[in-house]
């Protein structure tokens, strides 16, 4: 089998584009990561192999370009330049991730490439912090700003106020504004497919950010009220019962909606369980099944005391067991895990979440998460590692441009490549 995006070449530079490039290469699209000479960011960025830096033993590297080909090249220069432009008429998509206007600014940007939109059916995608127009444009940005700015921030915390707000790790901004300009990278190919036409997708972190905001803006928007950080559930503009608790093993949980059953049908089961363990307490009153029916934005007495007599309950039986019953019963109910207890859970074995590679300057395989769905026809694969630095040069200059050996030594010579 193929992959659903077989035949689909993409270009990559530019730091903020290795999710959208990772997600593209996963589906089956030859992606080529092209970094500058003395390497891409990310390759500076731990965690590394061994606690050890080097260019070779990120593992975010490691993660983040796994599917694809990597060369380096340097546009600014005029040789570099001129690669660029073989590369783009070659190209059906560009990633590009480059400050607003810095290729347009040595003839290799978007404006330059227009007639290829028509001509040549290409699709170029700018990912941004703040887009290519608007008074925002030239600003600079790191994923802490673009969390904070955007919005997401002000709803991640604890129930206590007197302490800050919290920025979730993982360079979030850059995952949200990778999966929007995956999405619109696809719908673009699929009007190409339609009109034969190919465009400029410009894609901003922060407006990816800001509409990452879950409840935040419909209630500032329809009711002009503030959500509320809490800790380890959704923010809200009143204070909600707690979704989080310890079980008796010493691990969490998280019974999304405080515990409370979004449906009247896992009512009887979930009182069943209870009373196996003398734990039901009051709840069998007809009152607490009838509030299961009423707004979960509406902190009532009732579903307080759901809330408070389940959380009781957990609190008495090991967390696994509280996640695996929980969803047994079709409630939305988690473990709070360490991420390494998550590569021995059977779901994730049983879905072939996990991909085995090695990477450099690691004896043995290791794994880690492919794409986050799955497809029957053209399922997701591991094809390749993450490419060593400039690891493609001669295949994709040599081999598939027609340079000679001797133009590659001296383009590497000129710190073009």
């Amino acid at each position: 089998m193929t992959g659903a995006l077989d035949g689909i070449r993409i270009l990559e530079i530019g730091d903020r584009g290795e999710q959208a490039g990772r997600l593209l290469a996963d589906a089956g699209a030859d992606v080529i990561r092209i970094e500058p000479v003395e390497g891409s960011y990310g390759r500076r960025q731990g965690p590394f192999v061994g606690d050890r830096p080097g260019s070779e033993r990120s593992l975010h590297h490691a993660y983040m370009n796994a599917n694809k080909r990597g060369i380096t090249l340097d546009p600014s220069t005029g040789d570099g330049a001129e690669l660029w432009r073989r590369l783009v008429e070659g190209a059906d998509v560009v990633i590009d991730s480059y400050p607003p206007g810095f290729l347009d600014s040595i003839d290799c940007g978007p404006e330059v490439f227009a007639p290829l939109f028509i001509e040549g059916r290409l699709v170029w995608c700018a990912i941004t912090p703040f887009g290519l127009t608007g008074p925002w444009k030239d600003w600079e940005a790191t994923d802490l700003t673009s969390i904070a700015l955007g919005g997401p921030m002000m709803s991640t915390g604890y129930d206590d106020h007197d302490l800050p707000p919290i920025r979730p790790d993982g360079e979030h901004s850059l995952w949200m504004a990778g999966e929007h300009a995956a999405m619109g990278i696809l719908a673009a190919l699929i009007e190409r497919e339609q009109s034969g036409l190919g465009q400029l997708v410009d894609v901003s972190v922060h407006e990816a950010v800001s509409v990452t905001t879950e409840g935040a803006f419909p209630n500032w928007e329809y009711k002009q009220a503030l959500v509320q950080r809490q800790t380890g559930r959704h923010s809200s503009p009143t204070i909600t019962a707690r979704w989080q608790f310890q079980g008796s093993d010493g691990g969490y949980v998280n019974l999304m909606g405080g515990g409370v059953p979004r449906t009247r049908g896992n009512w009887k089961e979930l009182m069943d369980w209870l009373n196996e363990f003398n734990a039901a307490a009051d709840l069998e009153d007809p009152k607490y099944e009838a509030a299961v029916h009423s707004d979960p934005m509406q902190a009532t007495v009732e579903r307080a005391r759901i809330s408070e007599v389940i959380g009781a309950f957990i609190q008495t039986r090991p967390s696994e067991e509280v996640y695996r019953r929980g969803q047994s019963l079709h409630l939305p109910w988690a473990v709070i895990r360490p991420p390494e207890d998550n590569l021995s859970d059977p779901h994730w074995e049983a879905r072939g979440f996990w991909a085995k590679t090695h990477i450099p300057e690691h004896d043995s395989e290791v794994r880690f998460p492919l794409g986050p769905y799955k497809m029957s026809a053209t399922p997701l694969e591991l094809r390749r590692r993450a490419p060593l630095l400039g690891e493609h040069n001669t295949e994709v200059y040599g081999g598939e441009l027609g340079l000679e050996a001797r133009q590659l030594i001296v383009l590497a010579g000129q710190a073009a490549i």
